[in-house]
């Protein structure tokens, strides 16, 4: 049987896996698309920290990293009771193409339809940042910013 509340997104992205993996992996990399903090441990057990808004913190661990084609890792938001550190799941499959990259995004184990709907909004947003920003341009300011 299917779970009630997950996120499925795909992005096809105009750039190769190892760059796409790059800007979710490095710490640096990731602030050009998301974020104003980043502390990321891209290894089994490693941290998931990032001040997505610049008002709020996802935290999690990383539960698979298979460079340029795979990351796992548990997700949830510092002081929530609602989705707390670690109690969701975000999958991410990379698949080359012959003009870039399918990202296929899976985030599983949320409590409600109403948290599945605001994280499918804020991921469809922040992927289409990403996508941006490895195409080469500039994103623009994050309309997100300050949001908790």
């Amino acid at each position: 049987m299917p779970e009630a509340f997950v996120v499925h997104r795909e992005a096809h992205i105009a750039a190769p896996p190892a760059a796409v993996f790059a800007l979710m992996t490095d710490p640096e990399k990731i602030l050009r698309w998301m974020g104003t903090e980043a502390q990321v441990e891209a290894q089994p057990g490693g941290l998931y920290l990032v001040n997505v808004t610049g008002a709020r913190y996802a935290r999690g661990s990383f539960r698979e990293v298979v460079p340029v084609h795979r990351l796992a890792y548990s997700f949830g938001w510092d002081g929530s009771d609602v989705v707390p550190p670690g109690s969701s799941l975000v999958e991410i499959d990379l698949i080359e193409q012959r003009d870039g990259t399918l990202l296929k995004l899976t985030h599983s184990g949320l409590p409600s339809a109403e948290q599945c709907a605001g994280h499918e909004e804020g991921w469809t947003h922040y992927l289409g940042r990403l996508t941006a920003v490895a195409a080469g341009r500039d994103p623009g300011p994050d309309v997100f910013s300050g949001r908790k």
